[in-house]
């Protein structure tokens, strides 16, 4: 069976809800694709969201979803997209994983990343708790307290952002830094961290920051052949539209080639969200400029 519609948002995160409610308020037909996977699945609560500060991430999809009910022409799925294939016609196939095709004349990609993390053990039981990677989001709720830097490579600018933040620092290697006894092993005490060196010595703090590999949380952009920068995420322009046109991506699974990396924030990814929206309906109207 196939559905057509104008705009398909892949994603339902902040920036994929926020651009359906950007297409909603002008009357554009519009589905959203979410599968369930989020980034900040193990975030207990969200923090630097004026209005929304420490709020549980589901609970501000809960509050998008029911916010999107009042708008007729846009309608969300549970479902996955498994593949998005353009058209000879400029439009867009987008499969499901049931097997049904939707036909759109522009795409939103709100798919964003996954965290690579270093080999660590018990990093991965960390993540999202006493182990982060956003300072701006995470920090406060430590404040005074001993924060660990892990690797080398991100120190001197999580340092910068940390010192006024934290009680003291420390420098944590893992393996393949220039100095140091390696990181083996973390574990959550209960009252913190206690973080356990290749030489057998062990080192407690408060919480970890680090630098995770981020890579693309879906095949979309491969499949598109879309343009990337250096750091993996899509290449889009100031309105979120990719090499592609009728293909906008909007979150942290995308930026500007001025940026080195992607701006990591539910703010961020739903001002994304907002821009791309607006950029795909006035795809619909008339030719790229």
């Amino acid at each position: 069976m196939t559905m057509t519609t104008d705009i398909v948002i892949i994603g339902g995160g902040p920036a994929g809800l926020q651009a359906a409610l950007s297409i909603g308020r002008v009357h554009r037909q519009a589905v959203l694709l979410d599968d369930g996977s989020y980034r900040n699945a193990r975030v207990t609560h969200m923090h630097n969201v004026i209005g929304q500060d420490g709020t549980p991430p589901p609970t501000l999809r809960a509050a998008a979803r029911a916010e999107l009910a009042a708008y007729p022409t846009v309608e969300v799925r549970d479902v996955r997209a498994t593949t998005v294939t353009p058209r000879p016609d400029g439009t867009y196939a987008v499969t499901l994983a049931a097997g049904e095709d939707l036909v759109a004349r522009a795409v939103i990609l709100a798919t964003g990343v996954r965290d690579e993390l270093p080999q660590v053990d018990g990093l991965q039981d960390l993540w999202g708790g006493r182990a982060a990677q956003c300072p701006f989001c995470h920090a406060h709720e430590f404040a005074g307290g001993r924060f660990g830097i892990l690797g080398t490579g991100p120190a001197a600018h999580l340092t910068a952002l940390l010192e006024p933040v934290a009680g003291s620092l420390v420098l944590l290697p893992l393996e393949g830094d220039p100095a140091g006894a390696p990181v083996r092993a973390v574990r959550d005490t209960g009252g913190g961290v206690d973080v356990t060196l290749a030489d057998g010595s062990t080192e407690h703090v408060d919480v970890l920051f680090l630098r995770p590999e981020l890579h693309q949380g879906a095949p979309f952009a491969a499949q598109l052949g879309l343009a990337r920068n250096d750091s993996g995420a899509i290449r889009v322009d100031e309105l979120q539209r990719t090499s592609l046109h009728g293909v906008m991506a909007a979150g942290d699974l995308a930026h500007v080639p001025a940026l080195p990396m992607p701006m990591q924030s539910v703010v961020m990814a739903m001002a994304a969200g907002q821009v791309a929206a607006s950029a795909a309906v006035m795809s619909l109207i008339g030719p790229r400029p």
